[in-house]
């Protein structure tokens, strides 16, 4: 699908960003921090690459990246104020507003939904109705966990048919690769490349299913957003640049992850792999065409209904309360 991939126009994106150094030196440097999802993977290359190529700097900008725990404790996290921005799995967002939480989506990088289930390579496991009697691994805070159930449901599956193994997220990986569970339930791009290392596999999407929402992108709360509305357009714009120039230069991604974190002990294969995954959920039909980052109201609304008739969220939503394309030029 890279073909298909329509990153921004370039050139334009190049120009205006080329204007900005000059301008926001003399602003001085904007602290943000940006809380990812998870331990490092391809999806936080353009972050790591914006650090490297000095153009955070160039922005104005002085980005702590930080690892995280999960999209859902990135988003709590964010959303006490302990992180000015997160780079979670959007999908949660609206579950997380009608409970109270203030936080709102400012960009989406992977704007097609890439949950899975990771399952044998050569195995039986085609579609949810397959699952019966099987177990399947993942962990609390994962942008799976409040979609289990209806995923289960539309195969006519539930917990008494399917067992569920909730394990601390440094353990997901292992118990799966080292065949204490039948399916891994991750994001594909994140999940795959490293568990084929140790055992073949492939995704059953979720979309396959019904379950459909807009992947990873930035969240930030609503206050942080009036106060920092400007550092977080250049943060905005930093990664547009990123992203497009890992699109036709996916190595230049790699060797900044290592060079950001070294201690990580990370496998270049592997991240590579992850960056090229990543890319593949860049795109739905709603957003072609548009600016890297940019939501599409038909994406969104597709995801609400899906979600309400999973019981996810309540009725009455407006799509409006969890996305903005303000910040995106």
């Amino acid at each position: 699908m890279l073909d298909r991939l329509r990153l921004g126009r370039r050139a334009a994106l190049a120009g205006s960003l080329a204007t900005l150094p000059g301008i926001l030196r003399a602003q001085g440097q904007d602290k943000l921090t940006v809380r990812c999802d998870f331990a490092p993977w391809g999806i936080q290359a353009a972050l790591h690459l914006a650090e490297v190529k000095g153009w955070f700097r160039e922005a104005g900008l002085s980005v702590e990246v930080q690892d995280g725990r999960g999209s859902a404790n990135t988003l709590q996290l964010v959303n006490a104020g302990q992180a000015d921005v997160g780079q979670i799995q959007l999908g949660l967002v609206p579950q997380a507003r009608d409970n109270g939480a203030q936080v709102t989506s400012f960009a989406c990088w992977g704007r097609r939904t890439d949950l899975a289930a990771i399952v044998d390579r050569d195995g039986p496991l085609q579609k949810v109705q397959d699952f019966r009697g099987k177990t399947v691994v993942c962990f609390a805070a994962s942008p799976w966990a409040p979609f289990i159930d209806a995923w289960l449901k539309a195969g006519g599956l539930d917990r008494s048919t399917v067992t569920v193994l909730m394990v601390d997220p440094a353990a997901v990986w292992g118990t799966y690769a080292n065949r204490r569970a039948d399916a891994l339930l991750s994001t594909l791009p994140s999940a795959l490349p490293p568990v084929n290392v140790q055992r073949a596999s492939r995704g059953v999407l979720a979309e396959d299913a019904g379950i459909g929402f807009p992947s990873y992108g930035l969240i930030a709360t609503e206050a942080t957003l009036r106060n920092k509305r400007d550092a977080l357009a250049r943060l905005a714009q930093t990664q547009q640049r990123a992203w497009a120039h890992i699109r036709d230069n996916i190595e230049d991604g790699v060797q900044a992850m290592l060079r950001q974190r070294p201690d990580a002990r990370l496998d270049p294969a592997v991240q590579r792999e992850q960056i090229r995954l990543t890319l593949d959920f860049f795109n739905t039909p709603a957003t072609e065409g548009k600016p890297i980052g940019w939501q599409a109201d038909a994406d969104w609304l597709a995801a609400m209904r899906s979600l309400e008739g999973a019981g996810v969220v309540k009725p009455g939503w407006d799509i409006k309360k969890y996305f903005t394309n303000e910040l995106i030029t």
